[in-house]
C-alpha cells in the first residue's frame, strides 16, 4: 500500500486519564504512520455521555503533546489541527443507522433494561455459552414497530447479524481469526439517547476518514467480528485490523494502576522524561530486530514495522524504565530540564530567583549524570541554593575530627585572594594535605559535608568551583567552628 494512503488513528474515550497502555497504542499508530509516510489522526470517542469527563479530555491532549505524538489533521483536512470529536458528528451516525434500517440489515428493539437483565440471568441459569440478547424484537413487523415508535416508546437500533456460519478477518499481527456467528449477538448501534454505540460510530468514522489500518489493544479482538459484519452490511472494505499484545505487570498479572498502569502525566510528575517513556513503550511488544535498547525517536521510526510486533504479552518493568530514564538523563539538555525544575525548586522553598540561568544550568549538569529522574535533581539540589542548616549526624560523627582543623584553617587562609577555579581549589587542597602530612581522604570528606550538610553529591572540586570561594569558605568555617565546639580529642 502506498504510504500516502496509509491512515491510522488513535481514538481514546475521555472517561479517564491516558494510561500507559493507551499511550503505547497511540505510539504504535504514530510510529507506523511516520515510518510509512502516512497520516496519524486523533479522534475523541465521546459518545458515552454518562462517563464523559472534561478533565480527562484535557489530560489526553496534554499527555500526547508531552510525548511528542502530534496528530496530523482536524475536521477540515489541512485546516486546524484539532481532533475529530464524535459528539459533533451525530447526524452522520443517524444517517447510516437509517441506511441499515432501510436495507433490512438493522431493526428497532424496544426491550427494557429490566427485560434484558432477566434474559441474561435465565441464560446464565441454563449455562448457555453465549449470554447475549435473545433477538426478541428481530422479527417484529414494521407496522408494529412504527406504532411503538409513534407512541414514544424508547428503543435502540440493533444490527441484524447472520444466524449461521462464521465471520473471519486477517489480523495484521495474529493472522486469521475466525468466530462462529453464534458468538456474535445483534449489536446495539444506536442508543435510546440518540447517540451511537462505539461499534457503529467507530466503523462509520473509520470508513469516512479512510482509515487503512486499525491498530488497537487486544481487548478489542472480541468486538472485531461485529465490526466486520457492519462493514459487510454497508458494503464497505474493512481496514487491516492489528491487535497489540497485552501489557502485564512484573508479577505476570494484568497491568493495573497499582501495578504500573499509571497515567502518562503521573510519570511526568514522577520525574520521567518523555523521550525515555516513548523509548520504553516502543519496546513493549516490538523490537527493532537487533539488541538496541536506547533508541531516539528517529531511529525507532526508521526501524518500525508491523511485522516486528509480537502477539505475545509484554511486561511493564518499571525498573527497566527507571534505568532507561537514567540513560537519557545523562545527556539531556539542561535548558529543557530547567523549565521542569524551576517550579519544583520553588515548591521546595529554595530561593532560585536569586541565581542566574547559567548557574542553575550548571547545577543541573552536575546532578543529572547522577540522577535517574528529574525529581532526584529537584530533591538533591538544596545546598546549591542555600547553606545547610545542620550536618547529617552519622556522617559528621564519622568524619568530623579535631585533627582536621589545621587543614581547614590553612584552606580558608590561603583561599583569600586567589583566582578561584576547580583547578585552583584542587591545587590548594593537595598543597595543604602535603604540608600537613595528611591524606586528602581525611580532609575532603569533611569539606564535602561542610558544603552539602549531608555528604555525597557531585565531584568535590566541581562543587567548590560552582559555589565560589566566598560561599565555600563560609560553609567550611561553619564546619570548622562546629568541630571546634562539639568534637573532643
Amino acid at each position: 500500500m502506498d504510504g500516502k494512503n496509509i491512515r491510522v488513528r488513535f481514538a481514546p474515550s475521555p472517561t479517564g486519564y491516558l494510561h500507559v497502555g493507551g499511550a503505547r497504542t497511540a505510539l504504535f499508530n504514530y510510529l507506523f504512520a511516520k515510518n510509512t509516510g502516512g497520516t496519524f489522526i486523533l479522534r475523541i470517542e465521546d459518545t458515552d455521555r454518562t462517563r464523559f469527563q472534561e478533565d480527562s479530555l484535557k489530560e489526553i491532549f496534554e499527555s500526547l503533546r508531552w510525548l511528542g505524538l502530534d496528530w496530523a489533521e482536524g475536521p477540515e483536512k489541512g485546516g486546524n489541527f484539532g481532533p475529530y470529536i464524535q459528539s459533533e458528528r451525530l447526524d452522520l451516525y443517524k444517517k447510516h443507522a437509517q441506511i441499515l434500517l432501510d436495507r433490512g440489515m438493522a431493526y428497532p428493539c424496544f426491550c427494557t433494561s429490566e427485560r434484558l437483565e432477566q434474559v441474561r440471568k435465565e441464560k446464565e441459569a441454563r449455562k448457555e455459552q453465549h449470554g447475549g440478547y435473545d433477538r426478541h424484537c428481530r422479527d417484529m413487523s414494521k407496522e408494529e414497530a412504527q406504532k411503538l415508535i409513534d407512541a414514544g416508546t424508547p428503543y435502540v437500533i440493533r444490527l441484524k447479524a447472520p444466524l449461521e456460519g462464521s465471520v473471519s478477518f486477517m489480523d495484521g499481527i495474529r493472522g486469521e481469526i475466525e468466530t462462529p456467528v453464534t458468538m456474535v449477538d445483534d449489536t446495539v448501534l444506536m442508543k435510546t439517547d440518540g447517540f451511537p454505540t462505539y461499534h457503529l460510530a467507530s466503523v462509520v468514522d473509520d470508513h469516512h476518514m479512510e482509515i487503512s489500518h486499525v491498530m488497537r489493544g487486544d481487548e478489542w479482538i472480541a468486538s472485531t467480528p461485529r465490526h466486520v459484519l457492519l462493514y459487510q452490511a454497508f458494503g464497505w472494505t474493512p481496514p487491516v485490523f492489528a491487535h497489540l499484545p497485552v501489557i502485564l505487570s512484573p508479577d505476570g498479572g494484568k497491568l493495573s494502576k497499582r501495578k504500573g498502569a499509571a497515567s502518562v502525566m503521573d510519570y511526568k510528575k514522577a520525574g520521567y522524561l518523555p523521550e525515555a517513556l516513548v523509548n520504553f513503550l516502543a519496546l513493549l511488544g516490538w523490537n527493532p530486530g537487533d539488541d538496541r535498547e536506547i533508541m531516539p525517536l528517529t531511529d525507532i521510526i526508521e526501524a518500525f514495522s508491523m511485522n516486528k510486533i509480537s502477539a505475545k504479552p509484554s511486561v511493564f518493568d518499571e525498573q527497566k524504565l527507571e534505568w532507561m530514564n537514567g540513560q537519557y538523563m545523562e545527556n539531556y539538555d539542561p535548558t529543557q530540564l530547567l523549565s521542569e525544575l524551576e517550579p519544583m525548586w520553588a515548591e521546595r522553598g529554595l530561593p532560585v530567583n536569586g541565581f542566574d540561568e547559567v548557574y542553575k544550568k550548571r547545577v543541573i549538569a552536575l546532578l543529572q549524570v547522577r540522577s535517574k529522574k528529574v525529581t532526584e535533581i529537584a530533591e538533591n539540589a538544596d545546598y546549591f541554593f542555600k547553606d545547610p542548616e545542620e550536618f547529617a549526624e552519622q556522617q559528621a560523627k564519622k568524619q568530623f575530627k579535631r585533627m582536621v582543623l589545621p587543614a581547614l584553617e590553612k584552606i580558608m587562609e590561603r583561599a583569600v585572594g586567589i583566582q578561584w577555579s576547580r583547578e585552583a581549589a584542587d591545587t590548594l587542597f593537595h598543597a595543604v594535605a602535603d604540608e600537613l602530612g595528611m591524606s586528602p581522604g581525611k580532609i575532603n570528606p569533611v569539606v564535602r559535608i561542610a558544603l552539602t550538610g549531608v555528604g555525597g553529591g557531585p565531584d568535590l572540586f566541581d562543587m567548590l568551583d560552582l559555589l565560589g570561594v566566598e560561599t565555600s569558605m563560609r560553609r567550611i568555617k561553619k564546619a570548622h567552628d562546629f568541630i571546634d565546639k562539639n568534637v573532643e580529642g
